[in-house]
């Protein structure tokens, strides 16, 4: 079994079931295989939170891999790797948060690393379907969940958002219902990940 796994993570999972749980499975997994980065942590969390969030979620999975936290964790400014958009999305979520508590922080650099991967958000955070995905940003970013009235794929309606707090129409219409890439932002997200 390959160490920080998925699997292996979930093994040391305090609670299993729990969906922030195997949201964070998904992302530290991942985000070696998604970003190309040399660490099996978040980008951007430091360590002494990455340390933290290990030990409330898979006590022990570091000790039993024969790993320290030092070094473990994507260094602090480390969003440059991604570019601009990565501090943008932290942002975005940070002041969305439901409660200024250590959870929503966690799930804010979860949700902003895995935004950084190819697939449909809730696959690039090894979640099963997109409605864990919606639960959890509904709980833990519930004015920014209130927002996406059109149920917009997250990580498009994420940018748009971006996008219209900088002013820049992403839509090549004057509504999306009228534009050209509407099924890209709304339809199914069964298929590949645009």
């Amino acid at each position: 079994m390959e160490i920080l796994s998925y699997e292996w993570l979930m093994a040391h999972a305090q609670n299993p079931a729990d969906h922030l749980t195997r949201a964070f499975a998904g992302v530290i997994h991942g985000s070696r295989r998604n970003n190309g980065l040399k660490t099996h942590a978040m980008l951007g969390l430091a360590e002494e939170n990455f340390a933290s969030l290990m030990e409330s979620h898979f006590p022990g999975a570091l000790q039993n891999a024969g790993m320290s936290v030092t070094g473990s964790a994507a260094a602090p400014g480390c969003e440059a790797m991604c570019g601009e958009e990565f501090g943008d999305l932290l942002d975005l979520l940070l002041e969305h948060r439901t409660r200024p508590d250590k959870e929503s922080e966690w799930l804010a650099f979860a949700i902003a690393t895995a935004c950084m991967g190819n697939d449909h958000l809730y696959q690039d955070m090894g979640l099963p379907n997109r409605q864990i995905l919606s639960g959890l940003l509904s709980e833990y970013f519930t004015s920014l969940f209130v927002r996406n009235t059109g149920n917009m794929k997250w990580k498009k309606f994420f940018y748009k958002q971006l996008c219209d707090r900088s002013g820049v129409n992403a839509c090549r219409a004057p509504s999306c219902a009228v534009c050209t890439d509407y099924l890209k932002c709304f339809g199914s997200e069964d298929g590949p990940a645009n």
